[in-house]
């Protein structure tokens, strides 16, 4: 089975980098932390970059996700708030929804066709007990000036048709697309820009070169007065330092055969849904009428075959009246988390600047990341002091792997006692 973003676009296949180049910035990773990065570069008057990776553009977690674009960060809204304090905390949450904001204006900018569906995103309930949700609600808009709309448990089930929802909020200012569409589009308007990439271009060494930096791969090197790491999740052995902060936690997603009419007999809404577990389902329905869904994290990377019985399993459950429904596409893939859950971005004691672990929420902070970045380098900006706050924390391995295992198993018990007790 294929992974439905990948059979469903057209590439460009980038050249390998073959003999030395020079560069102002060199970045290492064409997900999309690295290419908003060199995107923000070049709208900033910037145009000699060159993005580097191991495989193809959007080959990691940025071209097999969800497709959600909504504020915030893997980290909780409340847990920001206790870490950081108010003022802190929704500097932080304000450029997310800066970020959102930012992808609708590129999208449109440069062109780019990603299918998105500006309708909104739904927090459904899976727990009968509103409380959570008034407090959730009440927080949001006393500390973050954000109104998610509430939805009465009548009106969501005309709308999704399941009895396992106890209504919702609604988040009005948030979309869904496809994600390797839009990060192809990224990538196509940084080329436009005077970016250079680089595909089956693995770093293999960087190197202090007087002021700057060498960066090496196979067949080429690229001479750079900065280095950019925004390799997430698939870098490995190249700089240890940055990457044993990082736990790489997969997580799948499947996609059905187009459902025609039949879709609206679960499904009679456009935007996309994710529920209140901890362990929480995400989905949403595509223009073709198939339903893509997500869900389950692991340290397993699993195959196709696997995923797609697990996944169909998760579907039924909220959706019996799919039962017949066949999955035509399952996929997984690996995404990087810090032990804070937030991302880590900044520079490092060498000089090395970096954007990794976005967790479950990339779409809108490696925008944030990029833009942060690109103003540092370009411009001399700070990156804000409080995401020094989550720093380059190790993560300790194989036993850090198990403990992420043994607290997810934990919150899955907890969100069935939770239901049982409801």
């Amino acid at each position: 089975m294929q992974n439905f973003y990948e059979a469903t676009v057209s590439r460009r296949p980038y050249r390998q980098l073959t003999g030395t180049l020079d560069a102002q910035v060199c970045i290492v990773g064409a997900g999309l932390a690295g290419l908003c990065t060199a995107l923000g570069l070049v709208e900033r008057g910037m145009r000699n970059v060159v993005v580097l990776d191991s495989e193809t553009v959007g080959f990691g977690a940025s071209g097999r996700n969800g497709g959600f674009v909504f504020g915030g960060y893997s980290l909780s809204n409340t847990d920001l708030l206790h870490k950081l304090g108010r003022d802190e905390a929704r500097r932080l949450y304000r450029l997310t929804m800066d970020a959102v904001d930012m992808i609708r204006t590129r999208i449109a900018r440069y062109g780019i066709d990603c299918d998105i569906v500006d309708r909104g995103v739904m927090l459904a309930n899976w727990f009968d007990d509103w409380s959570q949700l008034d407090r959730m609600r009440a927080l949001m808009k006393r500390e973050f000036d954000v109104d998610w709309e509430p939805v009465a448990t009548e009106k969501l089930r005309a709308q999704l048709k399941t009895a396992r929802y106890h209504g919702g909020l609604f988040e009005p200012n948030a979309f869904h697309l496809h994600p390797l569409k839009y990060a192809l589009g990224v990538a196509k308007a940084a080329i436009q820009g005077g970016v250079s990439i680089f595909e089956q271009s693995p770093a293999r060494a960087i190197e202090r070169d007087g002021a700057g930096y060498v960066v090496r791969t196979p067949k080429g090197a690229v001479q750079a007065r900065d280095v950019v790491f925004a390799g997430g999740a698939y870098a490995r052995g190249l700089l240890s330092r940055i990457e044993r902060a990082v736990l790489p936690i997969a997580t799948y997603v499947v996609a059905t055969e187009p459902l025609g009419a039949h879709l609206i007999d679960a499904i009679d809404a456009p935007y996309a849904v994710y529920d209140t577990r901890f362990a929480f389902d995400y989905y949403r329905p595509l223009r073709d009428t198939r339903v893509l869904w997500g869900g389950r994290i692991s340290v397993l990377d699993r195959d196709p075959r696997t995923i797609a019985r697990l996944l169909k399993k998760d579907l039924v459950r909220v959706y019996p009246q799919l039962a017949d429904v066949k999955i035509q596409y399952a996929w997984g893939g690996l995404m990087s988390y810090a032990r804070h859950k937030m991302p880590q971005i900044g520079r490092d004691a060498d000089g090395i600047w970096h954007a990794i672990a976005f967790g479950g929420h990339g779409l809108a902070p490696t925008t944030v990341a990029g833009e942060l970045l690109a103003a540092a380098l370009a411009e001399g900006r700070p990156i804000p002091d409080s995401f020094a706050m989550f720093g380059l924390t190790r993560t300790f391995g194989i036993a850090g792997l198990a403990a992420a295992q043994l607290t997810y198993t934990a919150y899955q018990m907890r969100d069935t006692l939770t239901a049982y007790r409801h």
